[in-house]
């Protein structure tokens, strides 16, 4: 398993930067369309789809989205951010609330819909935070990333309360905290990096952390339905990685507030 993840990391880590930093407009839109558009194809089996057709169906169905938004210009505006963040509050009680009432997104229609303001206001928020410039899309990869990472290291070391047990049992309010405290210090060097003033770098962190809230929440909606569906990843189609949803479940929600709040930085 540890081979395996390393091989698909070593062949897919450059292609994934070249595609994120190494492209601007429509063709880093195409990029992250495709890869939204395959997490789509997922999203229609944690929906309840097992067969192709209506899987490969759906990921249609959001790519004419995709174009219709592009062509409209309506990938340049922030209502759709705002929309998704509308379903995410949906989504925070669907996992608060998760066994009790898991019977009011049982259809398969209600969580294709999900999948809508999910996955379509995160490719609009990468095309737009790619537009304001490569810094600020690798700010958020890598508050993710070092969020989750401080989440894992203080989890295993304190974690004691339980954040969501009946939808994620190893994660804790103390993973959590620990993740918000190494969020906060690469607010920090990347407030240094930028040459930011002492307040800048407070606003910075100020920001940062309902990112990385919602990041978590993010991260928890995905296992609610892979658990009410029974699966363990989202498919097989990263070898050792599982699916492409288990690499972007808590970026489809930290990637849409951020833009939104990303003007409050300057």
């Amino acid at each position: 398993m540890l081979r395996q993840r390393i091989l698909t990391a070593l062949v897919l880590a450059p292609l994934a930067l070249l595609g994120l930093f190494g492209l601007t407009g429509l063709p880093f839109a195409l990029f992250t369309g495709a890869i939204v558009l395959i997490g789509a194809w997922e999203w229609a089996n944690l929906a309840g789809f097992e067969r192709q057709v209506p899987r490969f169906a759906f990921a249609a169905a959001c790519a004419v989205a995709m174009l219709i938004l592009w062509l409209s210009g309506a990938v340049h505006q922030p209502w759709p951010l705002w929309l998704g963040m509308l379903g995410w509050l949906a989504n925070l009680y669907w996992v608060v609330s998760y066994p009790q009432q898991h019977a009011q997104w049982q259809g398969r229609s209600v969580r294709l819909g999900m999948g809508l303001w999910v996955l379509l206001p995160c490719w609009i928020g990468f095309v737009q935070l790619r537009g304001d410039g490569a810094e600020w899309l690798l700010f958020v990869l890598l508050l993710v990333w070092v969020a989750d990472i401080g989440a894992y290291f203080a989890g295993r070391a304190l974690g004691r309360r339980k954040l969501a047990i009946h939808v994620s049992p190893g994660k804790s309010w103390e993973g959590v905290y620990g993740g918000m405290v190494a969020v906060a210090v690469l607010a920090l060097v990347f407030a240094q990096w930028q040459e930011s003033a002492s307040s800048d770098a407070l606003w910075l962190m100020v920001l940062a952390l309902p990112v990385v809230l919602i990041s978590v929440l993010g991260d928890l909606f995905e296992s609610m339905l892979k658990r009410q569906r029974g699966l363990k990843d989202s498919s097989h189609l990263l070898p050792g990685h599982g699916g492409v949803l288990d690499r972007i479940d808590s970026l489809t929600a930290a990637i849409p507030l951020f833009v939104l709040l990303r003007p409050w930085l300057g």
